[in-house]
């Protein structure tokens, strides 16, 4: 983060984060009526190691592997000229033809349903899926778009001061979900 933030509390620890993982595979599981045409997509960053962990709880209860993919939405942000001159793009890595798929589309933290309807036109311009759904870890409320997550970890009311912080092993060395206030 840029600016040096306290952290407020722990609201989620390792343990919390790999049970909200079991339940969200099992409902998507129940959902999707089993894993036949199911892709995972983790949007960058912690998107996908969430999606991935998704995918070998499905594996480890299914014995299917779930293909899972990586959806860079850089360019398709509605406040790229206020987050940076020079954007970083990463890859879009998805690993099939996603026509008639059922999409779950995967990310830590929903708040304001930008970065989903981003997702969505990124998604969207790879071709047409059959059903797309959303799981999140955390839902934090604030929306400014009509978006709603299909599966969610735990959701955090939050004020327009606080920032919530989804840490994964993968990516950050240890799991965790922090509250910050902004100073």
């Amino acid at each position: 983060m840029k600016e040096e933030m306290k952290v407020k509390k722990e609201v989620i620890d390792a343990d919390g984060i790999r049970r909200a993982i079991i339940r969200i595979a099992h409902e998507i599981l129940e959902k999707n009526k089993g894993t036949e045409d199911l892709l995972l997509v983790g949007i960058r960053t912690r998107g996908i190691p969430m999606a991935e962990r998704i995918a070998a709880k499905i594996k480890e209860f299914e014995n299917v592997e779930i293909m899972t993919g990586s959806l860079d939405i850089t360019l398709y942000r509605d406040d790229l000229s206020k987050k940076s001159e020079q954007p970083i793009v990463h890859r879009t890595e998805i690993p099939c033809d996603i026509n008639d798929k059922k999409v779950v589309l995967v990310d830590d933290v929903l708040f304001t349903g930008r970065s989903v309807r981003a997702a969505l036109d990124a998604l969207i311009d790879l071709g047409r899926p059959q059903q797309i759904q959303l799981a999140i870890m955390i839902d934090r409320g604030h929306r400014e778009l009509p978006i709603r997550a299909d599966f969610v970890g735990k959701n955090i009311p939050t004020s327009l001061s606080e920032v919530v912080k989804v840490k994964f092993a993968e990516t950050d060395g240890n799991d965790s979900v922090l509250l910050f206030d902004k100073e």
